[in-house]
């Protein structure tokens, strides 16, 4: 075992080398009191708005309250469904959940991890329709489907045109959960367009290990509907229009000031920092394809030429999947699994009657997935260790 460890992210390097400008930014709070709200908010909206190239942002609180406002504030609610996927963070479904809709799953492709459309399509034409509304009704729940929520997982925008056109067919919404994917591109129509830019709003969450993380929990919703936006600004902060004016019953969602002031430091890096993360990507690969990967039973990440995913993660599988990942730690490779249990299979779901073998795609995916350290700074030396050791894994496997 080599003492030198591998991390599987390194978040202390980064905000070594940003220290001084952080404290400046805390000592700025400290000095003007504008802990809630104020300019660095209103400042990180802004910035984050323009460079996701959307009319709006707004901060709230952590990405869970994201996906959940930008599905209230839609229009989802009591009564309604809405289709996605079980292989993400359960905060996805958490979040539809507490809009007072109904998950209904589909399965992702065997490449991307994303979304299927040809599941998607063909779990709704199989749906009976709602007499009322014309929506497809919910096989599980029976409610009629109102919306998709597509997930952009491990940095890498799912196939939208394609979804949408099922969506526009079908009379959905779509709200994004971009939580993953903080500047992850998509050819559409011939333009590059960035993730949050898709759907009637998007969710993005900034915890500190995603691609923009604050130094705390952190989140904001992107929209060109200015009805959605002025409905969030509303909910995040207990409904009110103005102190102590109510519209509606909301919630204490608000992005701390103090989050708003280090996300404006950091985001001034993002595009570096993804560039960082398509250059160890690109070194992974050519890694994987000189010990000729596929042979030895490790999969490298597909990356469709209409994307260009910023790799938040980089996820390979194997079949010997628990196997590799012991055998990387007793190197002192950190790794870690990217999710190991559907969210239909998980306990907190199996009132649903989601069965073994109903998303054959993400269960097996799901038992073969193993992330692999990525993060900007990752040497090109760490990168060579890490897939000396999947091929001496691959070898001795082969061997026996």
């Amino acid at each position: 075992m080599t003492d030198t460890a591998v991390p599987f992210l390194d978040l202390v390097t980064p905000h070594r080398e940003l220290e001084e400008e952080l404290v400046v930014c805390f000592r700025e709070a400290l000095r003007s009191a504008h802990f809630i709200g104020g300019p660095q908010v209103e400042g990180f909206e802004r910035e984050f708005a323009d460079y996701c190239s959307t009319k709006h942002a707004i901060g709230v609180a952590n990405g869970t309250d994201a996906v959940r406002f930008a599905l209230m504030a839609s229009g989802i609610g009591a009564g309604d469904a809405v289709v996605t996927v079980a292989h993400t963070f359960i905060a996805t479904v958490e979040a539809i959940s507490q809009a007072g809709a109904a998950a209904e799953f589909v399965d992702v492709d065997e490449h991307t991890y994303n979304m299927s459309p040809e599941a998607l399509s063909k779990y709704l034409a199989g749906c009976q329709k709602d007499s009322a509304t014309g929506r497809p009704i919910g096989r599980r729940s029976g409610k009629p489907i109102k919306a998709i929520v597509p997930v952009h997982l491990y940095g890498q925008v799912a196939d939208m045109d394609r979804i949408a056109a099922i969506a526009e067919q079908y009379g959905l919404l779509i709200v994004e959960d971009a939580c993953q994917a903080h500047g992850a591109e998509y050819l559409s129509a011939g333009t590059w367009k960035r993730a949050g830019t898709f759907g009637r709003a998007a969710a993005f969450s900034f915890y500190p290990g995603k691609n923009l993380g604050a130094c705390g929990e952190a989140g904001a919703v992107t929209t060109n509907d200015d009805g959605v936006a002025r409905t969030i600004r509303m909910l995040r902060e207990h409904g009110q229009v103005q102190k102590y004016y109510h519209d509606i019953e909301g919630y204490n969602g608000r992005l701390d000031a103090i989050q708003a002031a280090f996300l404006r430091v950091k985001l001034q890096r993002l595009d570096s920092w993804n560039a960082q993360r398509r250059t160890a990507a690109a070194k992974y690969n050519q890694l994987f394809t000189a010990i000729n990967a596929a042979s030895a039973g490790v999969v490298a990440p597909f990356e469709p030429q209409n994307s260009r995913g910023v790799y938040h993660l980089y996820v390979v599988r194997s079949k010997d999947r628990d196997a590799l990942a012991a055998s990387l730690k007793a190197e002192n490779i950190h790794t870690g699994f990217h999710y190991p249990v559907p969210l239909h299979l998980q306990k907190a779901y199996l009132g649903w009657g989601y069965a073994a073998g109903s998303l054959p795609v993400t269960e097996r995916v799901a038992h073969e997935i193993i992330s692999l350290p990525m993060f900007p700074g990752l040497t090109s030396e760490q990168q060579e260790r890490v897939v000396a050791a999947v091929h001496a894994f691959a070898a001795a496997a082969a061997a026996r």
